[in-house]
């Protein structure tokens, strides 16, 4: 595994990030913390989170997540061996909403705490929200970047105009710009990256780290027949991918896979990693095992040819 640079920051990145949406909800916190230790021992190096997870659970607030990795960093000793990324956007509370510059530096001050560390390495605007003045939400980050509270500063969820007039207004006033960009980007859904977005972030340095790179387990093969959808909640959405380009693209993954002899995950992770502007994709695990096949991702190299044909399935 060879790291790779985060764009034009000074961080160094494993080839695949851990995401950290499933902490204190689909994996307790003895299970995290064994995600945690063996994703560490294994080489990776950067754990994904938000303020918002996992507040969509019933009896849940936000912050479950942040709270299990601050717990795990306090209880390892390894925070020199990783880097954190959080969000802010997404979770109302002091200062405001969205990312309006209170909230900002509100919502900060509470994830630092329940990470239990006195910095964020990579810290995103969780969405867009144009009811704030772009140079307001740059200035609010920027004063946690002088403070040593941020290191690095991210978008998630941008459009290429308004992730181009921001890094605008940056360049202009002397603010942060955002050097990362955390899209929707996976084999069965590439619209939301491919073109300008993508284009945009190649031509200046922009690292993407997509989420849904899975989409949502889809391209791990557990679903496709009818009868697969009832295995999920998720059972609606799968249906939908089944029946459009899904189960072509399953088809182009089955044949790569018999050549390689790597998993459907780590070949629709290893696509992923091979794209332009594609720095490390996001995947979560909820068992140890799951978690040592996904980053087997980073040690599968798919040909040319093979990059190709999987491209053309999903177009």
């Amino acid at each position: 595994m060879t790291p790779r640079r985060l764009g034009a920051t000074d961080l160094e990145i494993a080839p695949l990030v851990l995401g950290g949406n499933v902490f204190g909800w689909t994996a307790d916190e003895a299970t995290s913390f064994a995600l945690l230790d063996a994703f560490v021992d294994a080489g990776g190096t950067m754990i994904d989170t938000a303020d918002v997870y996992s507040a969509w659970v019933p009896g849940h607030q936000g912050g479950e997540s942040e709270g299990v990795i601050g717990r795990w960093l306090t209880a390892s000793g390894k925070r020199d061996r990783v880097q954190i990324a959080t969000k802010v956007g997404m979770l109302p509370g002091e200062g405001g909403e969205k990312l309006a510059p209170a909230r900002i530096a509100a919502a900060a001050e509470a994830s630092l705490q329940r990470l239990c560390t006195d910095r964020i390495d990579l810290y995103y605007a969780h969405q867009d929200d144009d009811a704030v003045p772009q140079d307001a939400v740059l200035e609010a980050f920027g004063r946690l970047v002088d403070a040593g509270k941020v290191r690095v500063v991210g978008a998630s969820n941008f459009s290429a105009a308004r992730l181009k007039s921001a890094n605008d207004v940056a360049r202009d006033a002397g603010l942060p710009h955002y050097h990362v960009l955390q899209p929707e980007y996976n084999l069965v859904s590439r619209h939301r990256f491919e073109g300008e977005l993508q284009d945009y972030c190649v031509t200046h340095n922009i690292a993407a780290l997509p989420y849904y790179g899975l989409a949502s387990g889809f391209l791990t093969g557990k679903y496709r027949s009818p009868d697969d959808l009832t295995k999920s909640v998720r059972g609606g959405r799968m249906g939908e991918l089944l029946s459009g380009r899904g189960a072509a693209m399953l088809t182009a993954m089955d044949a790569v896979a018999a050549e390689t002899g790597a998993s459907l995950a780590q070949i629709a992770l290893a696509w992923l990693m091979a794209q332009p502007g594609v720095v490390a994709p996001i995947a979560s695990a909820t068992g140890v095992e799951q978690l040592r096949e996904l980053v087997g991702a980073w040690d599968v190299t798919l040909r040319r040819d093979q990059q190709d044909r999987l491209t053309a399935a999903g177009a």
